[in-house]
């Protein structure tokens, strides 16, 4: 074909489904346009209001109309701000403000996004759980680009924290484009260039994808040769050039200057030529229909398979098919996290959606589940054809929250209902007045605190209500206020959805309710586990369901070298999970084309009768398995195997259907495709095998930090931290104190040594008797004073250790160990230790032996002079020396100016001084002196440091804190009884005028807060406090009367 000044190339393109860069005519893909500005008001919405100029719809950017942003009601973790972009938009950044001229605004937030308006997910930038910075005041912008991009069509903002003198407060603006699925979809494409002369244009099914373009005074020579779908090699001389690779896919309809080019003919070598092509026929196979990504995972196809993007989806894998967060709070427990929020997924590789909630890590791990109605509400007018109905909504939906409950050893959510002039039951007729509705949707007409029986609260079942002719206390229907209060604790009936009232339409009656969190504990299917005890022994469930995709994991222990955790055969399918020797484990099956196999080789054995933990997983495209941190082994799936795994036997775990190679051993929380088997309840019934598996301290005692041991229970283990200097489940939160000016802290070891040797305090190993030639010191410390005394030891026998700061800021540790030598003195000055910085210090002494260790980096070892052994300790110090001691003059100063600053995680031995003194649990010989607050010495120094460290004081006390006694003072003399009357009767008269004014306080307090009670709900418990404080009052006053 002969060289042309312009041309018109048309074609029909069928794109197999790959990752294309968006490019139109040369430029780059523009999609930062603003999304927000045009939404009308009724595109946002909100968790609540602060008031109707504080709405969601003020919420845009720059913008000063309204309160100028949008406030909740109440400031708290569980707002949220949701904009609908009206369809699927693709969103590149986000911007926020606070609140227009005000101290609102948010400091960092979470990110949501969906297209359905449920099954939330978040955005998150690098796998971080956390979300994004916000802003340091109320104007200035803070803008963040998203990379990757968002394809929704919701946006959900939950503020995490804001300014703490303010309340939250945002404006908003999203900036993105159109969503496009682009060109890469399997569907038939018309693509049109036209080169004439100097223009250029482009046009893609029928749209102009870019207006004729001039390229000035060049002209555009086509040449003679047109290549399509790639370049040949360099052996043919071509100087066609292809930057972007070789075009996948189909063409047809090829025309050039309005001429159609006959692929035939090309075929039969009379036009041009052709390379690895199918002519007259379009191979593209649509690989992704049906989808076998899961969990909203993206298909996208190659040539000869297809690929699974599972980006912001919560699930990881090939197919997208296994969650990467654990399903309770106990599993993240113990992995060693302590309390925050987290992301669950009740039933793992099911097909629930994981939800953000509260982990509170205690002794046993409490899930909380907030919802939007936590706050008090009042309620009057209301009458059984009127009635009032609350209700919640909580952050999960009503699946996720039952696949929690199902999961947990105990829920409970408490119920408040205050009533005055307002019954819960009709006495005439036993109707209910009102009534709350769970989950089940059935009507429920008990209360907090009583079982699952009709019309009863607490006060009935404990037989203390205030008439005791009924079983609710506001069935009294009194003109007073009372209330019905208590735990809900029927797993069945959880959580409250809904609440109505019908009796608040008499004189005076009004009633209010409020409802707590869902908290539920435990998870019974993490320590549910089983005892095999022999080779033939083993369970049997029914057929494992896993044609598409199957997932199992478990924990195993054992001493055995070999046997079969689990196995499910069919007529030529199977699945089998084996120990194969002590230190390998094997995953294999058959999907109709022979045993295939992939192992797990450790280092180590696994028959330490340790726990280990064992997931594996089989989908179309390849089979996986993973042994503890090992890396996993993955293979390919078999290619003529048929997809589906058919199996259609009994389910056998710890042996097999022969009852040859049986597991020895315990098997622990057994999970199928997110699906728990109860292996407790099927031992209970199987000879051969034990519910329960004890020795979990081997494995997990690891866990129990600073000294804390680990605790076997009948499912699981604790850590006892009686010994150590700090608490927690696991031992790891310290236990510091914040000192003021002449305060201190004294242990006393023993109050007389003639009295020591039948002491039976912790402190009793410290007697008189005997002689120390070991003790381990470790603590740490803050503060920016010098001279300094941060611990004392003294002794009966004038020996005493002490931990000062010198007055030029160097740490000293002086020991004297014999009263006629002067002391031993270990000095670093390195630095100046009076610097405001956190620092720590462990001390460990073998004899005459010391080992002194200095914030992880500055060690020495000496050795003391003055002797081996501490003799009849008597006690410890921290702070000022408030008795007269025979010590060394540098002691004597630190010891005159005590320590002004945080001390934290003190312990000698096994002494832990600070910890009896602020968390005291059992008598111990404890002193406090001053002013002494239980603290965290890790926040940062600086000049308010002390009012962020105090969270909690005690008084200043005198005595041992398990040792102090009531005033008993006795008059005996007549006179002292005749001014005694006299005193009282004065006394009664002036309390009778001080209740009278209180009262008429109280009046005009309630007048004040009723005014002011729809500005938020914090006022209106404030009133309802401030009633109860009357109704109080009043009823003091009437028995003061009446005396």
């Amino acid at each position: 074909m002969g060289s042309i000044t312009g041309a018109v190339l048309k074609t029909l393109l069928l794109l197999s489904t790959q990752n294309w860069t968006r490019v139109i005519a040369g430029n780059s893909y523009d999609c930062d346009k603003p999304l927000v500005s045009a939404l009308s008001p009724a595109s946002f919405s909100s968790s609540s209001e602060l008031s109707s100029s504080h709405g969601p719809g003020f919420a845009r950017l720059n913008r000063r109309d309204g309160a100028g942003g949008w406030s909740p009601l109440v400031s708290n973790k569980y707002q949220w701000l949701q904009i609908d972009l009206g369809e699927r938009m693709e969103i590149t950044a986000v911007a926020t403000q606070g609140g227009y001229g005000s101290s609102n605004w948010v400091t960092s937030y979470l990110l949501m996004f969906t297209d359905s308006g449920r099954n939330w997910k978040q955005y998150r930038q690098e796998d971080s759980i956390w979300g994004f910075s916000g802003n340091a005041n109320a104007d200035s912008v803070v803008y963040y680009r998203l990379q990757p991009s968002i394809k929704a069509r919701f946006l959900r903002f939950i503020p995490l924290e804001w300014n703490p003198r303010g309340r939250i407060g945002m404006r908003i603006e999203v900036f993105g484009c159109a969503y496009s699925v682009g060109l890469n979809d399997g569907q038939w494409h018309s693509v049109s260039l036209s080169a004439k002369r100097n223009h250029l244009s482009v046009v893609v099914d029928s749209q102009v994808a870019s207006a004729a373009f001039s390229l000035g005074s060049e002209q555009m020579y086509s040449g003679g040769t047109y290549y399509f779908g790639g370049c040949p090699d360099n052996s043919f001389g071509s100087k066609c050039k292809n930057p972007v690779g070789g075009f996948q896919g189909c063409m047809r309809l090829i025309s050039i200057s309005d001429k159609l080019v006959d692929l035939i003919s090309v075929q039969q070598g009379s036009l041009g030529n052709f390379s690895d092509l199918q002519i007259d026929s379009c191979g593209i196979t649509d690989r992704c229909l049906p989808n076998y990504c899961e969990h909203g995972g993206e298909c996208s196809q190659s040539w000869n398979t297809f690929h699974c993007n599972c980006a912001n989806t919560g699930y990881s894998g090939a197919t997208c098919h296994n969650s990467v967060y654990e399903k309770s709070c106990e599993s993240y427990k113990h992995r060693g996290n302590t309390s925050g929020f987290y992301y669950i997924d009740s039933d793992g590789s099911g097909p629930l959606d994981p939800f953000l909630l509260y982990c509170n890590m205690t002794e046993t791990a409490w899930t909380v589940i907030r919802h939007n109605g936590s706050d008090l509400t009042r309620v009057r007018n209301t009458n059984p054809e009127k009635p009032y109905a609350g209700f919640f909504e909580y952050v999960a939906s009503m699946e996720q929250l039952q696949a929690t409950i199902n999961l947990a050893e105990h829920c409970e959510q408490e119920l408040t209902y205050y009533c005055k002039k307002s019954r819960l039951a009709n006495q005439q007729d036993g109707s209910p007045l009102s009534w709350w509705v769970g989950r089940t949707n059935e009507t429920q007409t008990y209360w907090g605190g009583s079982l699952p029986d009709p019309q009863k609260c607490t006060c009935g079942l404990e037989g203390n209500c205030i008439d005791s002719q009924y079983y609710c206390n506001c069935d009294a229907d009194r003109n007073e206020w009372t209330n019905d209060t208590g735990f809900l604790s029927y797993k069945e009936h959880l959580p409250v959805r809904k609440i109505v009232v019908t009796d608040t339409g008499r004189p005076h009656s009004e009633a209010a309710y409020k409802l707590g969190p869902l908290l539920c504990r435990g998870d019974r299917s993490f320590w549910n586990s089983a005892s095999f005890n022999t080779e033939a022994s083993y369970l049997h469930f029914p057929t494992f369901h896993g044609e598409l995709s199957a997932d199992v994991s478990f924990f195993f222990k054992t001493t055995a070298s070999s046997g079969v955790f689990l196995e499910n055969l069919g007529i030529t399918d199977f699945i089998r999970i084996e120990l194969r020797s002590p230190a390998v484990v094997t995953f294999s099956f058959d999907v109709g084309n022979g045993p295939f196999e992939i192992s797990v080789q450790s280092p180590t054995h696994f028959n330490d009768n340790q726990w280990h933990h064992v997931k594996v997983e089989r989908n179309m495209k390849e089979a996986t398995i993973q042994v503890d941190q090992l890396l996993p082994k993955t293979q390919p799936a078999p290619a003529d195997g048929h997809v589906l795994l058919q199996l259609n036997s009994q389910l056998f775990v710890g042996g097999t259907a022969t009852r040859q190679r049986g597991f020895l051993g315990c098997i622990r929380s057994l999970q199928l495709n997110g699906m728990s088997l109860d292996l407790e309840e099927r031992a209970k019934v199987t000879p051969g095998v034990e519910p329960g598996c004890r020795g979990h301290c081997s494995s997990y005692g690891k866990l129990c930090l600073n000294g804390g041991k680990c605790r076997e229970k009948l499912s699981g283990f604790s850590c006892d931290c009686t010994f150590s200097a700090y608490t927690g489940p696991f031992c790891s939160k310290e236990i510091s104190a914040h000192f003021g000016t002449g305060s201190s802290v004294v242990y006393n070891f023993q109050e007389n040594y003639s009295l020591s040797k039948n002491s039976s305090s912790h402190a009793a190993s410290f007697h008189g008797d005997m002689k120390l030639s070991r003790e381990t010191i470790k603590f740490s410390f803050r503060t920016s004073r010098a001279p300094s005394l941060l611990l004392y030891v003294s002794s009966f026998y004038k020996e005493y250790l002490s931990v000062i700061i010198a007055k030029n800021g160097s740490l000293q540790i002086r020991y004297k160990l014999n009263r006629h030598q002067e002391p031993d003195v270990v000095n670093f000055d390195f630095k100046n230790m009076a610097d405001g910085q956190l620092h720590h210090v462990e001390i460990n002494r073998e004899e005459g032996v010391l080992f002194v260790e200095i914030d992880d980096n500055a060690r020495r070892q000496v050795h003391l002079s003055s002797g081996t052994e501490f003799s009849a300790v008597r006690s410890l110090v921290l702070g000022r020396i408030s008795e007269h001691s025979d010590v060394d003059q540098e002691t004597a100063m630190a010891g005159a100016q005590g320590f002004l600053g945080c001390l934290s995680a003190v312990q000698l031995s096994h002494v832990a001084p600070l910890k009896a003194a602020l968390q005291p649990s059992h008598p111990a010989p404890v002193t406090i002196s001053g002013h002494v607050t239980e603290s965290s010495c890790v926040s940062q120094a600086g000049p308010d440091a002390t009012s962020r460290e105090r969270t909690h004081s005690f008084a200043d006390h005198s005595g041992t804190r398990d040792d102090r006694e009531p005033l008993a003072n006795a008059i005996r003399s007549d006179s002292a009884v005749i001014g005694g009357l006299i005193a009282v009767v004065i006394f009664i008269l002036l309390c009778i005028v001080a209740v009278a004014a209180r009262i008429y306080q109280q009046k005009r307090l309630y007048k004040r807060n009723e005014a002011k009670r729809s500005e938020n709900v914090d006022s209106a418990e404030a009133v309802l406090k401030s009633e109860l404080n009357i109704q109080s009052a009043v009823s003091e006053n009437q028995k003061e009367y009446f005396f």
